[in-house]
C-alpha cells in the first residue's frame, strides 16, 4: 500500500508532519510505502536530524504550499504544484502509472483545500452527489460516526441523506457496528421541528432499507451514546466537533486542579483513571477524518497536529483502504437511489 502525505500542512509543518511519518512507518508493512510530498530540503533536513533512512519513505518534491488562512478554490486553482494538490493527484484514480499512484492520501492542512483538491483531482464516487467529513466521535457507550464535519456547510436533502447512507458503511466496516443506530442532528426530537431540508432527509432516510433510522436527536444527546451515526451539516458539525474537543480539554483541566487543591496525594490513584477516559477523547488518537464519497482515500487531520496525531493518521489510512469502504459506498448508494427514487427527483 502507498500512503501519500502533504508534510507542508499543518501549524507545525513540516518537523512534526515527518515526525509523525516516522513514528508511523511502525503501522505500516514491509512493502508499503509513506510518499512525502513537500519541499525537498525540508523533508531531507529533518530525515537526516533524526538519522533516518528507510527504503518504505519515497519524497516528491513539489514547490508551492497552500497556507491556512487561503481561500481553498483559489489556491487549488492557482498552485498546481502544492503538495496538497500534487498528493491529490497521485492518489487519483485517473493516475495511470502504478508505480506513482497511492492507495490513499493524508494532510493536516488548508480543510477546505484539501476538500476542493480531492473533489478535482478525485472526483466522486459513482453516485455521490457531494463528499462529506466523516468523524469519529467517543460516545458513553463508544465511538460513533458524525457526517458532516466540515465540507459542506448547506447541504441539500440529497446531500444529508447520502451522508446517512455513507456513514452507515464506515461504521459498519470501520467501527465493526453491526446494525448502526442512524439519527439527524436537530433542534428538538420532535418530528414537527427542523427546516424543509432536515424533514425531506429524514423522510429518505426513513425510506432507505438498511438504514436503522432512529429519529431526530438534539445536541445534549450527542456524547449520551442513543445513535451510532449522526447526521448534520458541515457547519453544525465542525461546531459541535471543536466544542466537544474545548470542553473535553476544559473539564479534564478542572478537575486536575481541583483534586490537586483537595488532596495532591490524590492524584496519584487518579491519574491512570484519567488517562483512560482522555485517551477515548483525545483526538490526536484517532488521528485524521475521511473525506467520504471521493474516488480515493484522503484523510484530513487537525491542523494542530503533533507527531503522535499523523502516526495514528496513517494506521487510519490503512484500516479504511483495507476495510473495502468505497466499494461498500457504491454499492449502498446504488441500492439506496432506486429505493427512493421518487423522493430523490424531487429533493
Amino acid at each position: 500500500m502507498r500512503i501519500a502525505v502533504d508534510v507542508m500542512g499543518g501549524d507545525n509543518a513540516p518537523d512534526d508532519i515527518l515526525r509523525g511519518c516516522i513514528d508511523g512507518l511502525k503501522h505500516l508493512a514491509p512493502d508499503d510505502t509513506l510518499v512525502l510530498f513537500g519541499n525537498q530540503r525540508d523533508i531531507n533536513e529533518v530525515l537526516d536530524e533524526a538519522g533516518v533512512s528507510d527504503s518504505r519513505l519515497e519524497v516528491v518534491a513539489t514547490t508551492q504550499v497552500i497556507e491556512m488562512a487561503e481561500s481553498p478554490s483559489l489556491a487549488v486553482k492557482g498552485k498546481p504544484d502544492s503538495s496538497i494538490v500534487q498528493m491529490c493527484r497521485y492518489s487519483s484514480q485517473r493516475e495511470q502509472d502504478p508505480e506513482k499512484r497511492c492507495d490513499a492520501a493524508l494532510s493536516a492542512g488548508n480543510t477546505g483545500a484539501c476538500v476542493a483538491a480531492g473533489i478535482m483531482q478525485m472526483k466522486r464516487l459513482p453516485g455521490v452527489h457531494r463528499p462529506g467529513i466523516s468523524v469519529a466521535m467517543p460516545s458513553i457507550h463508544g465511538p460513533m460516526v458524525l457526517c458532516d464535519a466540515g465540507a459542506n456547510p448547506e447541504p441539500t436533502a440529497i446531500h444529508l441523506w447520502q451522508y446517512a447512507v455513507m456513514a452507515d458503511v464506515v461504521a459498519r466496516k470501520l467501527l465493526h457496528i453491526e446494525n448502526p443506530r442512524v439519527a439527524v442532528m436537530n433542534i428538538g426530537a420532535e418530528d414537527s421541528k427542523g427546516t424543509g431540508t432536515i424533514k425531506q432527509a429524514r423522510d429518505m432516510i426513513k425510506a432507505t432499507p438498511g438504514l436503522n433510522y432512529i429519529g431526530f436527536i438534539e445536541g445534549r444527546e450527542f456524547f449520551a451514546g442513543v445513535a451510532d451515526v449522526v447526521v448534520t451539516d458541515g457547519l453544525m458539525g465542525n461546531v459541535v466537533l471543536k466544542t466537544a474537543e474545548g470542553i473535553a480539554k476544559s473539564i479534564f483541566e478542572a478537575i486536575t486542579q481541583e483534586i490537586l487543591e483537595i488532596d495532591s496525594d490524590l492524584m496519584s490513584r487518579f491519574a491512570p483513571v484519567a488517562k483512560s477516559i482522555w485517551k477515548k477523547n483525545d483526538y490526536h488518537e484517532y488521528g485524521g477524518a475521511p473525506l467520504i464519497g471521493v474516488n480515493g482515500t484522503l484523510f484530513i487531520a487537525h491542523g494542530s497536529s503533533e507527531p503522535r496525531t499523523i502516526a495514528n493518521a496513517i494506521r487510519s489510512c490503512r484500516e479504511y483502504v483495507s476495510a473495502g469502504i468505497n466499494d461498500g459506498i457504491v454499492q449502498r448508494i446504488a441500492e439506496a437511489e432506486a429505493a427512493v427514487a421518487p423522493q430523490t427527483a424531487s429533493a
